[in-house]
């Protein structure tokens, strides 16, 4: 069993607890193992260095960073790439190696070191950096108090005291649009904290419990925390994808508080909980739903079932950090679920908008089973179940600004609810179709949600193990929150990707008609592709306004895919791009031409044939750069296939 486990940029280093050894992954030059007394471990580029029983730093490796270690008894040590760096008992700050910089004065918690580059954290939690072409923090985030802070390569991340955000800069993309990740779990729930809690962690924990603070590199806490500013939108980006940027610092943490995170997410729920939620269907017109709403809800249903399979779901670990609401809060909010709270209702029941007692702004999901016969009846009603059990299983695991937020869930005998954090934008699907009125008139602003949803997925496809498939890829299914942000939403019909050695899964196809990935549908072989080509379509829709099954002029129903593709193919993307928009400047036509490309490779008949939502991604990118700047952009570019 590991004590410590730490990831440089190719090297892995873990302490055997008990026997204190030190065992290497992926680096043949040292021995399989190293027996010493060590603790808090760091490595580097080609060393690896910790501090002794007496605070005394040793390191193994690069012989300059071995024979140049500073004496004297030190509180912890850290690696970056070719140099080293320690904290004295009274806070000063040594550091040894190439690219060292010009170290800081003052007295410092935390480090974290890079390429030549390191940052620290003081003891009133502001953070400094330094390094070569003088690397400093960005100034939008100067004065504000860190919990930890973590470095790898040029890129640097840390969570904010204040409010648990998840911040990364340190390349000129990242610094523009820093915020990675809102209200980051920053620790395991605890009962009992010998050194105080963190401040304004209680929300995150149920039972009278709390995050603790660390004993040894505690944080005083902020009376009166400055105001983070508003992230601004996504620039254009050729650089490192923010989100994997982020993934890639938090896998080089050691015991740090993100690798606190990542045991919490595996052990936090080994207790059994009562809880359940349900599936999010496509919001249709209020006016679809039955009339007696009260009359629907049957007392037969049986409650055991979902009961079971949560309560197993959470045994494994799978519960995140999810609220259980009492349902007489969920009552208060919405007025015992009064028509004047209802907004939309769905395959699974209404949905109404609703105010906590807390503030949050949040989207109240109700299960509703339906009198039919029985056979029928009982199928629904284990649909709705399956798809309750997956949104939450699916949600609990996920954490990204283009997801839509699940704060918790309710099971209290004939209620299955989920809530969501309240999107006031509504669905792409609206403002395409619907709306005439819609800021999402310009060629800019469509290519941000597209860009915006496919990193959502991406994430879900890239950082997830397993890798999550969503199946259900729709203009309905992306919403848009107050700053026209747009998050992936419904995860009723997800599934967790194929194993390492299986190329895909075979089942029975399921999805939303226009949108499934024929092969998909043909072969019941299920794979990341599928989701590409239903987010293909997407982006048909956003080029043409088309929807994805539309009348043709004959009132025939045609497929988007079947009708735009020829005309991108034959280079005639002008002829079918949505009329309500303005024409494309110059430069957005290139973007957009670009985009029509990309949109006809991921519709490819065969999944072989198109691009990963990574690729995906970074041609989005390129294109949106495209729209405010002249670049040449070529077919070529968006990895055409054709």
């Amino acid at each position: 069993m590991l004590e410590e486990l730490v990831a440089g940029n190719s090297h892995i280093c873990g302490r055997v607890s008990r026997s204190n050894r030190l065992q290497f992954w992926q680096w043949p030059e040292f021995n399989t193992s190293i027996a010493q007394n060590l603790s808090g471990i760091a490595v580097g580029g080609e060393f690896i260095c910790g501090l002794s029983e007496i605070g005394a730093i040793e390191c193994f490796g690069d012989a300059s960073i071995v024979r140049n270690r500073p004496t004297g008894n030190f509180r912890l040590v850290g690696a970056g790439f070719r140099h080293a760096c320690g904290i004295y008992l009274d806070g000063r700050i040594s550091c040894w190696g190439d690219g060292v910089g010009d170290i800081p004065v003052g007295v410092f918690t935390s480090l974290a070191l890079g390429n030549n580059r390191s940052c620290a954290i003081r003891s009133n939690g502001s953070v400094v950096c330094w390094g070569e072409n003088d690397f400093k923090l960005p100034e939008n985030l100067v004065g504000i108090q860190f919990l930890s802070i973590k470095g790898n390569g040029r890129i640097f991340c840390g969570v904010v005291a204040s409010n648990f955000n998840l911040f990364c800069f340190g390349s000129e993309t990242i610094n523009s649009d820093s915020t990675v990740f809102i209200r980051a779990l920053p620790g395991p729930c605890q009962a009992n904290c010998t050194c105080g809690t963190l401040p304004n962690s209680g929300s995150y924990c149920n039972n009278n419990e709390a995050i603790c603070q660390s004993c040894e590199l505690a944080v005083p806490p902020c009376a009166s925390p400055p105001a983070l500013p508003p992230p601004p939108s996504p620039p254009p980006s050729n650089g490192i994808h923010r989100t994997r940027i982020a993934f890639l610092v938090i896998g080089s943490v050691g015991s740090s508080a993100f690798v606190i995170i990542l045991c919490f997410f595996l052990f936090q729920f080994c207790k059994t909980r009562r809880c359940r939620v349900h599936d999010s269907g496509r919001l249709d017109a209020v006016g679809a739903a039955p009339e007696n709403e009260s009359s629907r809800r049957q007392s037969t249903r049986r409650p055991t079932t979902p009961e079971k399979r949560l309560s197993h779901m959470f045994s494994l670990g799978n519960g995140g950090q999810l609220e259980e609401f009492p349902l007489q809060v969920l009552l208060q909010a919405t007025k015992n679920f009064s028509q004047d709270y209802k907004i939309g209702y769905g395959s699974f029941g209404s949905v109404y908008r609703a105010t906590l007692d807390d503030g949050r702004e949040v989207a109240i999901k109700r299960a509703e089973f339906t009198s039919s016969l029985y056979g029928i009846g009982t199928k629904r009603q284990d649909d709705k179940e399956n798809a309750f059990i997956s949104e939450l299983a699916h949600l609990s695991r996920v954490n990204h600004k283009n997801l839509v937020r699940l704060y918790g869930f309710c099971e209290d005998v004939n209620e299955l609810v989920l809530v969501y954090e309240f999107m006031s934008n509504g669905t792409l699907h609206d403002h395409l179709h619907k709306l005439e009125n819609t800021p999402l008139k310009s060629w800019t602003a469509r290519l941000k949600v597209a860009l915006d949803a496919a990193r959502g997925i991406e994430y879900l496809h890239t950082y997830i193990l397993p890798s999550i498939i969503h199946r259900d890829i729709k203009s309905s299914n992306i919403l848009l929150d107050s700053e026209w942000t747009a998050k992936v939403s419904d995860f009723g019909l997800s599934l967790m990707g194929p194993a390492d050695n299986e190329s895909h899964l075979s089942l029975r196809a399921a999805g939303t008609v226009g949108y499934m990935d024929p092969e998909y549908y043909r072969l019941q072989q299920l794979t990341t592709k599928s989701d590409v080509y239903s987010f293909g379509v997407v982006l048909l829709e956003l080029l043409s306004g088309y929807k994805a099954i539309h009348p043709h002029e004959n009132g025939a129903p045609r497929n988007v895919v079947d009708f735009i593709v020829p005309f991108i193919i034959s280079d005639e993307l002008h002829h079918v791009l949505d009329p309500t928009l303005p024409p494309p400047t110059p430069y957005e036509i290139e973007a957009v031409t670009y985009i029509g490309y990309l949109a006809a490779d991921c519709v490819s008949l065969e999944g072989r044939d198109r691009p990963s939502m990574t690729e995906t991604v970074n041609s989005l990118e390129r294109a949106l750069a495209a729209c405010g700047s002249q670049q040449n952009l070529s077919r070529s570019d968006s990895g055409s296939s054709m």
